[in-house]
C-alpha cells in the first residue's frame, strides 16, 4: 500500500478527482441558492427549445403538403372531359395512379383530393362524385358538399381548415381531419386541389411528449383561426387581445396561474400557443430535498475518488503497456497523451486509406449501374446508399472523356488515381455539381447535375469550352474527346442508358466532323455507305499481282470517298475490316506463318478501334495492307501461285481461257487445277473469270461506244446473246440498261 501512495501516478488519479469534487461542490451550492428560480428558467429554457423544434416539425409538415400540391399540379392533363362532357376514363385513371403513389410517402395525408369541373372527385382510392364524397364518406356537422363547391369556386389564397371530425357514412368510423385548400388566385394549371390531413397521425409524426407536463400547444393561422389545440374547451380570445406579433419576435404574457408564450412561424406566419403552468408546486420540500442530495453528493464523491483512485491505477499502467510507455520514466499521464498523439496520426493515415477505398466501392457500385443486369435486393439498397453522392439535383447528363498520347506507345506518367483526381480538379472549375469516375485505360465518365432539362444546352457549351481549354494546357501532350449524352432522371436505373447513349456517340460520330465534343442528341443517321466490289475485287487481284501502289490508292480512295459521304465513324470501321479481312484471306500462308498472320491481324483491327479520325483509320489500313504484301509466302517464279494465276486471267482474259487451256499452262491436270484454284480464290474458276471479263466490259460500257457485239468479243465471249445473259446475271441489268444508267 506504501508503494502504491508513493507512486507518483496514484497521486495524480487522486488530486484530480478531488479537483472535480470540488468542482461539483461549488456547482451544487450554486444549484442550491437558485434552486427554484433556476430550475425553472432551465426548464422553461428547454421547453422553448423544444417547442422551436415542434414548429419546424410543423412547418416541415405544411412544407411537404405544398410541395405535394406542386407536384400534382405538375401532372398531365390541363383537361379530363371530352367533347360530350364525359370523363376521359384512361386519363382518369393514370391521374388516379400518380395520386396514389404520391399519398403513399405521406403517412399523415388521409386523403387527395382532385377536381376538375366541382363534380368528378378523383382521389388515390377511387373517383366518385363530390356530393358522394363529402356527405357519406366524410360528413362534417360543419361542413358538406355545398359548401366545398362554393368555396373552391371562390377566389381564395391556401387555406387550412380547423380540425374538424369526420364521419363515414356506411359504418360510422369518424376521424380527427385538417383540410388544406390550394390557392385559386395563383394557379399553376386547371387542377383544383383539396388535401386532407390526419390530425392523430400528424401529432404522432412530432414529438409533443418532450413539453412540460401540463403543458398544451395550439396552432393558429394568419388570421388567428385555431386550427388545432391539444387542449379542449380553451378560450383565448382575451390573451390574444392583448398580444402583438411581427416577423422578428416572440410574445408572452402571464393569466391567472399560466404562462402563455406566442410564437409566429417565418414559413407560413401561422401563430403557436405553448400553455404552461407558471409556478411549481410545494417548493419548500423541493428546496429541503435539493439540501440533502447536495450534502450526500459531496460525501459519496470524495468516498468514490479515494475508491477511484486505487482501482484506476492499474488500468492506467495496463494503458501504457498497450501504448508502449511503460518502461519509460516519467509522468504516466504524458506518456498517455504521447501514446494517443501517435495513435492519431495512425488513425488519420487509416482515414486516408478507408477514403480511398470508399471512393473505390462508389466506383464500382456506379460502374456496375452501367453493365445492364439485374441485380439482388440487397445490392440495390447498398447503390441507394450512394443516390445522394451520385445526384445532387433532379436531372443528370453524363459526360465522357478519352485520352490517347499523342506519341504511339508512350505511356501516362501519372497514375490513374492522379489523373482522375487532376480530370475532377479541373471540370469542378468549370462546372458544378460534377462527380467522375475512372472507367478504364484512360477513359473517364461522369455525371453532371441540373435542376431541368433545359440547362443541357448551357452545360453542354460550357462542357465544350472545358474541353478546349485542356486540350491546349493540362492534356495537352494527349489526344482528347468527348461526348455528353441526353438529359435523364435522377434514377441509377437511367446510368445504363445514359452509358448506352456515351457509346453510341462514339459509334455514330461523323467522321468528317473536326468537333472534339460530340452532343448525342445532334447525331443523325446516315445510310448511304460506299463500298464498291468492283473496285475492291481489283484491289485484290492488283495485290496479288505485284500492283501494291494502285491497290493502295483504290483503298484511300474507297475511304476518301466514304468522308464525303459524311457516313459515321463505326461505318468507316466496319469498311476498312472488310477491306483488309478480304485482302488477308487471299493470303497464301504456311503452317509456319499462321502465327505471325494472326499476330498481324490483331494488331490491325487493334489500332483501327483505337483510330478517331478517319485519317487515322486510313493510314492503319494502308500500313495493315502493305504488311499483308509483305508476307506473301509462295514463289513468285512457280506457275501453280495466285500471283501468276490471277496475272495470266487478268491478260489473256479476252482469249479461250477454257479449264483444260488453263491445266496445260500450268502443268497440271484440270481437276487439280479447279480444287486448288476454289481452295485458294474462295472461288470456283468460271465464276472468277466471269467477274474478270464483266469488270473490263463495265469499262468499255462506260467510256467506249463500241456495240454490245463488240464489247462482248473483247472480253471474250464468243457471241452477243452469251455475253448479255452473263452480264444480266452477275449485274443484275443487261449491257444496253447499264450503259444507260452510268450515262444518266
Amino acid at each position: 500500500m506504501n508503494r502504491l501512495i508513493a507512486n507518483r501516478g496514484l497521486l495524480q488519479i487522486f488530486f484530480a478527482l478531488q479537483l472535480v469534487v470540488g468542482t461539483m461542490f461549488i456547482f451544487n451550492y450554486i444549484v442550491y441558492k437558485n434552486s427554484i428560480s433556476g430550475i425553472y428558467e432551465k426548464v422553461t429554457e428547454n421547453n422553448r427549445m423544444v417547442i422551436k423544434n415542434i414548429i419546424q416539425s410543423f412547418d416541415t409538415s405544411f412544407a411537404s403538403i405544398n410541395n405535394l400540391m406542386f407536384n400534382i399540379h405538375a401532372l398531365p392533363y390541363e383537361h379530363i372531359i371530352d367533347s360530350e362532357d364525359k370523363p376521359e376514363m384512361e386519363k382518369v385513371l393514370d391521374l388516379q395512379d400518380s395520386l396514389a403513389q404520391m399519398v403513399s410517402t405521406m403517412d399523415f395525408v388521409e386523403d387527395a383530393i382532385i377536381t376538375y369541373d366541382y363534380k368528378l372527385a378523383i382521389t388515390p382510392y377511387g373517383t366518385s362524385s363530390m356530393e358522394a364524397l363529402f356527405d357519406r364518406k366524410y360528413m362534417s356537422d360543419k361542413y358538406n358538399s355545398v359548401f366545398w363547391n362554393n368555396f373552391i369556386r371562390s377566389e381564395h389564397d391556401f387555406t387550412v381548415f380547423p380540425a374538424e371530425t369526420y364521419a363515414e357514412l356506411t359504418n360510422g368510423h369518424k376521424k380527427n381531419l385538417i383540410m388544406a385548400v390550394d390557392s385559386s388566385n395563383i394557379r399553376m394549371s386547371n387542377k383544383k386541389l383539396m388535401v386532407m390531413i390526419n390530425v392523430n397521425k400528424l401529432l404522432n409524426s412530432i414529438d409533443l411528449k418532450a413539453m412540460i407536463p401540463g403543458a398544451s400547444l395550439m396552432v393558429l393561422d394568419e388570421k388567428r383561426n385555431v386550427i388545432l389545440s391539444t387542449e379542449k374547451d380553451l378560450d383565448l380570445v382575451e390573451i390574444l387581445n392583448d398580444v402583438y406579433f411581427n416577423r422578428s419576435s416572440e410574445a408572452s404574457l402571464t393569466h391567472e396561474n399560466f404562462e402563455y408564450n406566442f410564437y409566429k412561424s417565418e414559413y407560413n406566419g401561422f401563430i403557436y400557443i405553448n400553455k404552461l403552468p407558471y409556478k411549481f408546486q410545494n417548493i419548500h420540500s423541493v428546496t429541503s430535498a435539493n439540501q440533502w442530495i447536495m450534502y450526500g453528493a459531496i460525501v459519496l464523491a470524495v468516498i468514490l475518488s479515494v475508491l477511484l483512485s486505487i482501482y484506476l491505477y492499474r488500468p492506467v499502467k495496463n494503458i501504457l503497456k498497450v501504448l508502449g510507455g511503460s518502461n519509460v520514466k516519467g509522468n504516466d499521464f504524458v506518456k498517455i497523451q504521447s501514446g494517443i498523439i501517435k495513435i492519431q496520426r495512425e488513425n488519420e493515415s487509416l482515414k486516408n486509406q478507408m477514403g480511398l477505398v470508399d471512393s473505390e466501392i462508389r466506383r464500382g457500385v456506379f460502374l456496375q449501374t452501367l453493365d445492364g443486369y439485374r441485380h439482388s435486393r440487397e445490392y440495390e439498397m447498398q447503390m441507394q446508399n450512394h443516390y445522394a453522392y451520385l445526384f445532387q439535383r433532379r436531372h443528370f447528363v453524363m459526360a465522357a472523356i478519352y485520352l490517347q498520347p499523342k506519341d504511339e506507345g508512350e505511356q501516362p506518367e501519372m497514375s490513374v488515381e492522379d489523373m482522375t483526381e487532376m480530370v475532377e480538379s479541373s471540370i469542378q472549375e468549370s462546372l458544378d455539381h460534377v462527380v467522375v469516375f475512372h472507367e478504364e485505360h484512360l477513359r473517364f465518365l461522369m455525371l453532371i447535375g441540373m435542376d431541368h432539362p433545359s440547362d443541357r444546352k448551357k452545360i453542354l457549351k460550357q462542357y465544350k469550352s472545358y474541353i478546349c481549354e485542356v486540350k491546349e494546357t493540362t492534356f495537352h501532350s494527349f489526344k482528347i474527346w468527348g461526348c455528353v449524352s441526353k438529359c435523364f432522371e435522377s434514377k441509377i436505373s437511367n446510368c445504363q442508358e445514359a452509358y448506352q447513349d456515351i457509346q453510341n456517340g462514339f459509334l455514330y460520330r461523323n467522321v468528317n466532323m473536326k468537333e472534339w465534343v460530340t452532343d448525342t442528341e445532334a447525331i443523325r443517321f446516315a445510310p448511304d455507305i460506299h463500298f464498291p466490289l468492283q473496285k475492291i475485287e481489283k484491289l485484290s487481284n492488283c495485290l496479288m499481282t505485284g500492283k501494291t501502289e494502285e491497290a493502295l490508292e483504290i483503298a484511300a480512295k474507297v475511304i476518301e470517298e466514304n468522308v464525303d459521304l459524311r457516313i459515321h465513324y463505326h461505318q468507316l470501321l466496319h469498311i476498312a475490316q472488310t477491306i483488309f479481312f478480304i485482302v488477308l484471306k487471299q493470303v497464301n500462308f504456311t503452317d509456319d506463318s499462321r502465327q505471325e498472320l494472326f499476330r498481324l491481324e490483331t494488331d490491325v483491327i487493334e489500332q483501327l478501334h483505337r483510330a478517331y479520325s478517319h485519317q487515322e483509320i486510313r493510314k492503319v489500313l494502308i500500313e495493315g495492307l502493305r504488311r499483308v504484301v509483305a508476307m506473301q509466302s509462295y514463289d513468285s517464279k512457280s506457275k501453280m501461285n495466285p500471283a501468276f494465276i490471277s496475272q495470266y486471267i487478268e491478260l489473256h482474259y479476252m482469249e479461250n481461257l477454257y479449264l483444260d487451256h488453263m491445266a496445260e499452262v500450268l502443268g497440271t491436270s484440270s481437276k487439280y487445277f479447279s480444287n486448288y484454284f476454289k481452295k485458294t480464290f474462295g472461288v470456283n474458276y468460271v465464276e472468277y473469270l466471269n467477274n474478270v471479263r464483266l469488270s473490263h466490259a463495265r469499262e468499255y460500257l462506260k467510256n467506249t461506244e463500241l456495240s454490245i457485239a463488240e464489247i462482248g468479243e473483247k472480253t471474250g465471249y464468243t457471241n452477243s446473246s452469251t455475253f448479255t445473259t452473263t452480264f444480266k446475271k452477275y449485274c443484275g441489268v443487261s449491257p444496253s440498261e447499264y450503259r444507260k444508267k452510268t450515262g444518266n
